[in-house]
């Protein structure tokens, strides 16, 4: 402007226009100003843009007087909202405690030998699985030869005596012999028939049948796996109390869980638990707690909860770690995701479909959990539609 002041006040307006009269000099010294338009309608054109945004959010979004958010069906707003209807849900308390998978106790057993004696073969070795009756080991054994030499004499005694007392029967009633023939040949048959009953108990006990000679064989009594082998072949057994091998049983295993004194409150019998071990990661065992000790351990100040679980694949291996999460049920309560919650001054909030396409906003009080889901206390009810995807296209305040 102070370049165009002097041309102007050289050049006398134009009487009945009131333009001066030197247009030439006014054209040449306004073409700075002009880009200044320019650079001036750019701003506007975006101003505008911006306004006509606006002007089209509102078009898809109106707000009345008393809260209420109206989207229009067809705008993309609208697409990009989801409204799931909340119900009471009954969640349950986690309790992650340490255990330990172990043997059943009634399917862990010692094999030994009723009698002294060496032993001849020892066809299995620890690892391996065996059934029930299969032979472990043979013994060769004085005792068990004398055993099966008195069940032979016995027999033959009882034999004899059986057809003694039959001819005695036969010739009394001929008459050739008198009753106390008869008698005599009878409590002779008694006697054998009791020593032979003496002997094949005893055999019996010995786990072995009569015509064996002097070989004992020991039989596997549960279907398992060979846990430990203390001896071998051509090793002489003197102390029958000793265990030559052990067997484990792998059907049923037990997870022993060591619950925290300050939690024993919170478990009891036929509480559901889930039980996982680092050694199968992808693998989670179902059960319910059997039995609780009711005595707290000293040392550890826990007590021990267990749960029987199936193992018929035997891939659960006693002295395994395991974690047991003890599922505790907690009372009804409406649950919503966590996406649908928004915070407003520390205030937590949601909003309501109160009609198709129409919203509100409500204060909740929640509990948060683990999770995507968090318990709320107050300010929903059952049946209550929430925006759970998209409500923060919502949150205009």
């Amino acid at each position: 402007m102070h370049q165009t002041a002097p041309l102007i006040r050289d050049c006398p307006p134009n009487r009945s226009t009131g333009v001066p009269t030197r247009v030439s000099g006014i054209v040449a010294s306004t073409r700075r100003p002009a880009a200044r338009l320019v650079a001036a309608g750019a701003v506007c054109t975006l101003l505008l843009g911006a306004v006509s945004s606006a002007m089209a959010a509102d078009a898809a979004m109106v707000r009345n007087d008393h809260g209420q958010l109206t989207v229009a069906p067809d705008s993309p707003l609208a697409a990009r909202l989801s409204v799931t209807p909340v119900t009471l849900v009954s969640p349950s308390r986690t309790i992650p405690v340490p255990g330990e998978i172990r043997a059943e106790p009634s399917q862990s057993l010692s094999v030994m030998t009723p009698v002294a004696g060496a032993i001849v073969s020892l066809p299995v070795s620890a690892g391996d699985h065996v059934t029930r009756g299969q032979v472990l080991a043979e013994l060769a054994s004085g005792d068990m030869a004398l055993a099966t030499a008195d069940a032979g004499k016995a027999r033959a005694a009882l034999d004899y005596a059986r057809r003694a007392l039959v001819r005695a029967q036969g010739v009394a009633s001929a008459g050739g012999a008198a009753t106390r023939d008869v008698e005599s040949a009878r409590n002779a048959w008694l006697q054998a028939q009791a020593e032979d009953d003496r002997a094949t108990a005893r055999l019996a006990a010995l786990h072995a049948q009569p015509g064996e000679g002097g070989v004992i064989r020991l039989t596997a009594p549960i279907d398992g796996v060979v846990s430990a082998v203390n001896t071998g072949a051509g090793a002489f057994v003197t102390d029958p109390t000793a265990p030559l091998m052990t067997l484990t049983g792998t059907q049923q295993v037990w997870a022993v869980a060591a619950v925290p004194e300050n939690l024993a409150d919170a478990i009891h019998v036929g509480q559901r638990v889930d039980i996982t071990v680092p050694a199968l990661p992808d693998r989670t065992a179902h059960g319910t707690i059997a039995a609780i000790e009711p005595v707290l351990r000293a040392d550890t100040r826990t007590l021990q909860a267990r749960v029987v679980l199936a193992n018929d694949d035997g891939m659960l291996k006693p002295g395994m770690f395991a974690t047991v999460t003890i599922l505790t049920p907690q009372p009804p309560r409406i649950m919503v995701p966590q996406s649908a919650l928004l915070m407003n001054n520390d205030t937590v909030t949601v909003f309501v479909e109160v009609a198709p396409h129409a919203y509100r906003r409500r204060a909740i009080e929640i509990i948060y959990d683990d999770g995507d889901l968090c318990g709320v206390t107050s300010g929903l009810s059952a049946g209550d539609r929430v925006v759970t995807q998209g409500a923060v296209l919502l949150n205009d305040d």
